[in-house]
């Protein structure tokens, strides 16, 4: 029986990637700090399936204890300071946590437990500023926040570890990914949140900053599987993990009212200044040409079908 620790794992992606590990024979652990306020909730189904194990991200001595005892065949880290614009508020911690910690778990692996493959959560962030659409695994890294900043130093630690040291260490560029377990403090699930809550009376306005925005959205759970394929293989490599498409804010917005039955979308939209970035991106379009051909992955979940999954998740939950 192969051995897995998840960091990340009360989290969206991380709740779903415990679930197809176990779905797949694996012992999991569960890597959460002792002070943490995340929520069980997306967990509780497998609560009693899965190892919760005492360690924080900003502590080189607790993730070398973790790695050392644990001896595991691989670890995925998926923990991070994950909202982009807190990152703007919390730079130190977002550097720390983010780009930081991923080089202890592979120091840690490189000293105690070099036969453990490593996983690292990468991000289209990454990619910020480019004009170089759409983005593959040779697109240069042009950070437009300190999220990205911190994702980009944990990817080159990724290829540093994995030349230097012969690691197996792996990344997958994520594009954004969505699910009804996504925060309601991100855009896409604050969208079909007060959709829900607009229709049954809860809620007057749905209040954004920039909708202009395009995304390459997909489905979390699938992008688990494609994890789970990268790490599967012989020879560790980094993977765009995208659906090749692209969509502006607001044609999420537009489709989930219209799951909800409401047509005149732009009468419930406010602007809300607050919401801005101090730098944001204006397109995030994803090629996922390499993942496909090498690993036979690609999206069965589409851009309409995702909205319709969360908007509904969201009418009933509301």
């Amino acid at each position: 029986m192969k051995k897995a620790l998840v960091t990340g794992c009360t989290g969206q992606d991380g709740s779903y990637l415990c679930e197809l590990l176990l779905s797949k024979g694996y012992e999991v652990h569960g890597f959460v700090r002792h002070t943490s306020q995340n929520s069980e909730k997306n967990i509780e189904k497998i609560r009693n399936k899965i190892k919760l194990v005492w360690g924080d991200l900003s502590d080189y001595g607790s993730i070398f204890s973790v790695v050392n005892e644990g001896q595991y065949d691989e670890i995925y880290n998926l923990g991070a300071l994950a909202h982009v614009g807190v990152s703007f508020r919390e730079m130190e911690y977002a550097m720390d946590v983010t780009g930081v910690a991923p080089m202890k778990f592979l120091e840690a692996i490189r000293l105690s437990s070099p036969h453990t493959k490593f996983y690292q959560a990468s991000s289209s962030e990454q990619f910020g500023g480019s004009k170089d659409t759409p983005y593959n695994e040779h697109t240069p890294f042009l950070p437009n926040s300190p999220y990205a900043i911190a994702k980009v130093a944990a990817h080159n630690a990724i290829r540093m570890y994995r030349e230097a040291y012969g690691l197996h260490a792996s990344a997958g560029i994520f594009f954004n990914h969505e699910s009804e377990r996504r925060p309601t403090d991100f855009v896409t699930r604050k969208i079909t949140t007060a959709v829900a809550k607009i229709v049954k009376g809860k809620q007057d306005k749905l209040r954004l900053g920039n909708i202009e925005a395009w995304r390459d959205w997909g489905y979390s759970p699938e992008y688990m599987e494609a994890i789970w394929l990268i790490m599967q293989q012989e020879k560790p490599d980094d993977y765009c993990v995208c659906t090749g498409e692209v969509h502006q804010v607001k044609d999420f917005i537009r489709e989930s009212f219209k799951i909800a039955g409401i047509e005149n979308w732009e009468e419930y939209v406010e602007f809300d200044k607050k919401q801005l970035r101090p730098l944001d991106v204006d397109i995030m379009h994803g090629n996922n040409s390499k993942i496909k051909e090498k690993l036979g992955w690609e999206p069965k979940i589409k851009f309409a079908e995702l909205v319709k999954i969360m908007t509904e998740h969201d009418l009933q939950s509301v």
